[in-house]
């Protein structure tokens, strides 16, 4: 008779060896591990939106506009949280940073795989992030793969569309891996939603949500800003990056733009 396996233990379950090992800081600065940390803890929240966004986006395409927002509203939370997490590398100095900076070498938080897959499933494409990543490996097929696919704002159009609002058939079949354009259409169908809520209210609410997806973004994204400037100034980031320049020159970027200049027209 074989021996029973042995009982699943709570470090077990979660493999904290393996995640428990995975942080090695590269110099003697107690400050790097908080680095480490924090940017290891913003890959795990990012893997678990990639997932979020794979079953709403599926659920989307399938109509299933109330269920969806469980996952959009989990998503939203975990940006808030991601965000949270800028006070608390703000609590290193410059002087801090800039005593374990030469380690990281050519290594920048632009080259996050995830990150950019993020920003595509959103809508926001640019192929250009490709050549940050390996190609052959598993980082660059998943991220060629979301430049390719459909984005969140393109199933949330095609919805609109199979429920008889007349959309341009520009915005419904289209070259998925170029950067989604702002059309008067969309805007105008989206439009007509918010007057009549009532009769279109699942509509509405994935509208609301995906506003809060934006809201969220933005925010994370201005937050990171100030934590930069705060840590280096206006220097170069690492891996030759514009440091805050670059993270200031995307703060105006919205992934799902209709939802938010019909506001003007209301």
């Amino acid at each position: 008779m074989a021996d029973a396996p042995p009982p699943m233990t709570y470090g077990g379950y979660l493999q904290l060896d393996r995640l428990l090992g995975a942080q090695s800081p590269l110099s003697e600065n107690h400050d790097e591990l908080l680095f480490v940390i924090i940017h290891q803890t913003k890959e795990l929240w990012l893997k678990q939106i990639l997932h979020e966004l794979d079953v709403a986006r599926a659920m989307i395409k399938s109509d299933a506009l109330i269920p969806v927002h469980k996952s959009l509203s989990r998503v939203s939370r975990i940006q808030a949280v991601m965000t949270l997490s800028w006070d608390v590398l703000a609590t290193m100095t410059p002087a801090d940073y800039t005593s374990f900076r030469h380690v990281l070498g050519s290594s920048s938080g632009f080259q996050s795989a995830q990150f950019r897959q993020f920003e595509y499933q959103l809508g926001l494409k640019d192929g250009g992030h490709l050549r940050f990543q390996e190609e052959g490996s598993e980082a660059y097929a998943a991220l060629l793969a979301a430049l390719h696919a459909r984005s969140l704002w393109d199933e949330a159009n095609a919805a609109l569309a199979r429920a008889g609002f007349a959309l341009p058939a520009e915005v419904l079949e289209r070259d998925w891996s170029e950067p989604y354009r702002p059309n008067e259409g969309v805007e105008r169908a989206w439009a007509e939603v918010y007057r009549d809520t009532n009769r279109w209210w699942p509509f509405y609410q994935l509208a609301e949500k995906l506003v809060d997806l934006d809201d969220a973004v933005a925010t994370w994204r201005h937050r990171h800003a100030v934590t930069v400037e705060r840590i280096i100034g206006a220097k170069r980031g690492t891996g030759g990056t514009a440091g805050v320049a670059y993270l200031q020159s995307t703060l105006g970027k919205r992934a799902f733009p209709e939802l938010w200049t019909l506001r003007t027209q209301l």
